[in-house]
Order: structure tokens, then C-alpha cells, then sequence
């Protein structure tokens, strides 16, 4: 495991006491780290908005977005599970779990994961949502990398709740909802972008966070600001490197 990647994540779950704090961007850190940190194949987030309803916040592929949703739509899975009883929820090879999960490992299947280990976001007795890891090839998830991927998990919880603290309840009620239904705005612009250059969608939303970055704009703006214009206003939205060198 890369440790000094480790460390700076840490680091970086923990610092949310920044004027423009973002959720979804700081979720989908999340996610990506999860991925590169824990021997996983895909990671999705899902977390409670102010109603107590759940939903898909980040993912790290659009494969395993797609799968988040459906569970839940289907209201089964694993980080469902998690997130009910605030336990971690393993199963190292789905094609073992069609009574427990059947319309999930279905889905699961068929979208080319194997194994999933689904981690509470929690601090104490509360959860606010949940991590998921899915993997490609069956097995058991490594113990030690995951208690390292449930304190990655607790720490973005104490993020989100100390930036809770820091405002009113209810303004971080609405930033949430807010951000939530910015995710709306985000696919959107994703799919202008993904028709506009010949992209897939994972490559288009790589694409619109370095740009995001790059010129120190909030991805929700930068979508909904890409919608309402002409395209060739953005010359400087140009596929990832890696998709270049493939064409």
C-alpha cells in the first residue's frame, strides 16, 4: 500500500473547514482513494439526505454507478445492509449470494463484479450512508485493508458532521440536498460532453473535474454552466490523456 498516498488521504478527509467545501467533490475523493488504496475494483458512496431517503452521492466508474442505483431502486444490497445495522457486509463471491440479494447480484454479475465488502459511514450510533467496494474476481477482501477502508470511511464521517457543526444544521440539510441534486446537473453535462467528443461517460467526468480543477471552479457550476452554453465556449475541455493516446 502506498503510504504516503495513505497519509495525504487522511489528511484530505479530514480538512473540510474550507469556505467552498464541496461535498460531492470531496465524496468522490472518497471513492477514487478507495479504489486506489484498498485493492478494489469500483467504489460508490451513498449517504441520507435530510428526509432520511438515500442516495448515490459518488461513484468512481459509471459501471458501478449504474449497479448503486439499481440497489436502490430495488431497495436490496449490501451497502443497504451496512448502512441499516452500521456493520461492514462482505461476500467474496456474489455468485454465492442470489438468495440473499437477488435481483443485486444479478445486476452485479452482470456488470462484471465478483466480490463486494459494503463499510457503514458512521460515527458511534450514527450512520450517515455507506461505502461499497466491489471487485472484479472473487475472494476475500484483505482484514487489514479494510479496517484501514473503515477508517477512511469514520473519517469522512467526522468531515462531514464537524462541517455540520460548523453551520447550522439546517444550512448543511440544504447544502446536502443541494449537492445531491447538483449530481443531476453533473450527469447531465456529462452526457453533452461524452456526445460532443466521442467519450464514455467515465472519460467525460474525469474530463469536467481536471477542467473543474484546473480553473478553480466547483464542478456543480462548471456543469450547469457548460449546459446553458455553447460548447465551443470551453475550447479547454479535451478528453484525459490516456484517452487521446487510445484513439
Amino acid at each position: 500500500m502506498d503510504q504516503e498516498l495513505l497519509s495525504d488521504t487522511f489528511v484530505d478527509l479530514a480538512d473540510t473547514m474550507v469556505a467552498d467545501f464541496d461535498v460531492i467533490d470531496f465524496l468522490h475523493l472518497l471513492s477514487d482513494r478507495a479504489v486506489q488504496l484498498l485493492g478494489a475494483s469500483a467504489a460508490g458512496v451513498m449517504l441520507a439526505d435530510p428526509r432520511g431517503q438515500l442516495r448515490l452521492v459518488a461513484a468512481s466508474s459509471e459501471a458501478v454507478r449504474l449497479l448503486e442505483i439499481f440497489q436502490l431502486e430495488g431497495e436490496e444490497g449490501p451497502c443497504l445492509e451496512a448502512i441499516r445495522t452500521g456493520q461492514p457486509v462482505s461476500e467474496p463471491n456474489l455468485r454465492h449470494a442470489q438468495q440473499r440479494w437477488p435481483q443485486f447480484t444479478t445486476a452485479a454479475l452482470q456488470a462484471g463484479f465478483t466480490a463486494v465488502h459494503a463499510l457503514p459511514m458512521r460515527l458511534r450510533e450514527q450512520v450517515l450512508g455507506g461505502l461499497n467496494l466491489f471487485r472484479d474476481q472473487p475472494g476475500p477482501f484483505d482484514p487489514a485493508d479494510m479496517r484501514i477502508g473503515q477508517a477512511l470511511a469514520d473519517t469522512a464521517t467526522i468531515g462531514l458532521l464537524h462541517e455540520r457543526n460548523l453551520r447550522r444544521a439546517e444550512v448543511v440539510g440544504e447544502q446536502l440536498q443541494a449537492a445531491l441534486n447538483s449530481r443531476v446537473v453533473i450527469e447531465q453535462a456529462k452526457g453533452k460532453l461524452a456526445e460532443r467528443l466521442g467519450l464514455d461517460m467515465d472519460s467525460a467526468f474525469t474530463t469536467l473535474r481536471i477542467y473543474a480543477r484546473d480553473h478553480n471552479l466547483r464542478l456543480s457550476d462548471l456543469a450547469q454552466t457548460f449546459i446553458d452554453s455553447d460548447p465551443a465556449d470551453f475550447p479547454g475541455l479535451t478528453p484525459p490523456a490516456h484517452h487521446r493516446h487510445s484513439q
